[in-house]
Formats: C-alpha cells, sequence, structure tokens
C-alpha cells in the first residue's frame, strides 16, 4: 500500500510513530510536497495520503476522509505567509507568485483578495519557494515560509489570521484521504496506520520533547521555535472544524475558484 506523506514540519507529528518506533507492515511511505501528493492521489499513484482541502474538493467522488484527522489552525500559524512590497489593500493589478507547493493556500489566498479587500491581482505561477524577484508580492508556504530569508519583506501576512479575522473559521489546510477503490482492500492497513497516527499524537504529550527533537534533526533549516509552532496546529478534526471546511469549499465555489461538492464522504471507521 502506498501512503504519502507530505514533507513538511507540519505533517510530522502525525509520522513519528512510524518513523522513529515501529514501522507500519505493508505500507511504502511516499514523501513529496502537497502539490506532489494531490497530482499522485488524483491519478490514483497513491492508495491513501493527506491532501490539500481545495483538492479534497476535485477528487471527492473517489475517495474517503478520514474523520479524524487533519492539519488545522486556528488563527496565527507561521507557515502560510504573504510577502508583499505594497499594502495588502494596494495588490489590485499587482502581481503576485504563487507557491507551486499548495492547492488549499492559493485558494484561501484568493478568496481573502476578492472577497474581503475587492483586489484583482495577476497571479503568476511560480515554484515552491518564491521570491520577491520581478513580482509585488509571494506566497510561501510550509517549510519554505518558515527559514531565514535574504531580506525581509516590508510587509508580512500570515493567511491562517487573516481567515480567522475576516471570517471567524480556522483553516483546515489538509485532510487525509483514502481511495474508494482499494478501501476494503487495505483494510487492515488502514487500521494500522491509523492507529500509528494516534500513537504519534499521544506522543506529543507523553514525549514532547523528544518528538521536537527528532523533528528538528528531520528539518534542520527551520529556524522557528518548534514547540510554539506545533501548539498552533490542531490535528483532530472536530466538528468545528469540519464546519470551517465546508465553509471554506462553499466560499471557494461561491467566487468560482473551486468545483462545487454536495457532500464529503467519510471513511467508516
Amino acid at each position: 500500500m502506498k501512503l504519502g506523506y507530505i514533507n513538511y514540519l507540519n505533517c510530522y507529528p502525525y509520522y513519528y510513530h512510524m518513523f522513529e518506533k515501529q514501522p507500519v507492515n505493508g505500507i511504502n511511505i511516499v514523501p513529496g510536497l502537497p502539490g506532489r501528493l494531490n497530482r499522485k492521489m488524483s491519478a490514483g499513484e497513491l492508495d491513501m495520503s493527506p491532501v490539500s482541502s481545495a483538492s479534497c474538493a476535485d477528487m471527492a467522488p473517489d475517495v474517503y476522509v478520514l474523520p479524524d484527522f487533519c492539519l488545522s489552525s486556528v488563527g496565527y500559524v507561521g507557515s502560510v505567509m504573504l510577502f508583499s512590497k505594497e499594502p495588502i489593500e494596494a495588490l489590485d493589478k499587482k502581481k503576485i507568485g504563487l507557491s507551486s507547493a499548495s492547492h488549499t493556500t492559493v485558494t484561501l489566498l484568493k478568496i481573502i483578495l476578492k472577497k474581503y479587500y475587492n483586489v484583482d491581482p495577476v497571479y503568476l505561477a511560480a515554484g515552491p519557494k518564491p521570491d520577491l524577484n520581478g513580482v509585488d508580492a509571494c506566497l510561501v508556504i510550509g517549510n519554505h515560509a518558515m527559514v531565514k530569508m535574504d531580506e525581509p519583506a516590508p510587509y508580512t501576512y500570515d493567511l491562517g489570521d487573516l481567515w480567522l479575522r475576516k471570517t471567524g473559521f480556522p483553516v483546515v489546510f489538509a485532510v487525509f484521504t483514502v481511495q474508494k477503490r482499494v478501501a476494503d482492500k487495505y483494510s487492515k492497513e488502514i487500521e494500522d496506520i491509523r492507529r500509528s497516527f494516534r500513537l504519534s499524537l499521544e506522543s506529543m504529550k507523553s514525549e514532547r520533547e523528544k518528538v521536537i527533537s527528532c523533528a528538528g534533526e528531520k528539518y534542520p533549516d527551520i529556524i522557528y521555535d518548534l514547540d510554539k509552532y506545533f501548539s498552533r496546529l490542531h490535528y483532530s478534526f472536530s466538528d468545528d472544524l469540519k464546519k470551517a471546511l465546508s465553509f471554506y469549499h462553499e466560499m471557494g465555489n461561491e467566487l468560482g475558484f473551486l468545483k462545487k461538492i454536495s457532500k464529503l464522504d467519510f471513511y467508516k471507521v
């Protein structure tokens, strides 16, 4: 069974147990940035993976969503950043370089700018770590937003913070999905993975310092305080976060950025 792994600090706590303590039998872990995992999951090249919440809307008919796990934040998170030469309200017709790493945050930014600032920038595709060369602003996410910058931007905006202040909702950045066509075939492996995830999250409480130390060794370039960063993240997919995800999907569809979905099919645990 092929299991995707978002190769970012925020996803590491889920995989701590299988990385550092006990591998899950029969599992081939495929690391990658969110955009790559989204494409592989959509193409059926992965059996199970975290995917961007925006991409989940595209593949909803073909996947189950695990009802108990997600990657989310309530307010400021520090790893979803808009760096800009201009104030955000002055970005109309300006050039914005978009990270290729995640669908969720690109859509998040487009919703915020169109709905709440009434600006219509020129969006340019960029690599996973855009910079301000040749553009007026850039969207940088994940580990790339948490390393030392060559030159600080005049204006910096955290999209998790903006989203909460503008909508009152937290952001669900990613959910865990399983291909419907293999759900029965790999039911044991799926349960083993879920158990490993639970043990990993329990380790965040029982041996937090060790988890943080291992995360720091895996991602040594990050300059943030890892303990504070992890404290900003939410991993349990609560009913409130499911409502937040529905709001995000509805808003994205309303503005023409996301495909309309009637509902998500949750995996029967």
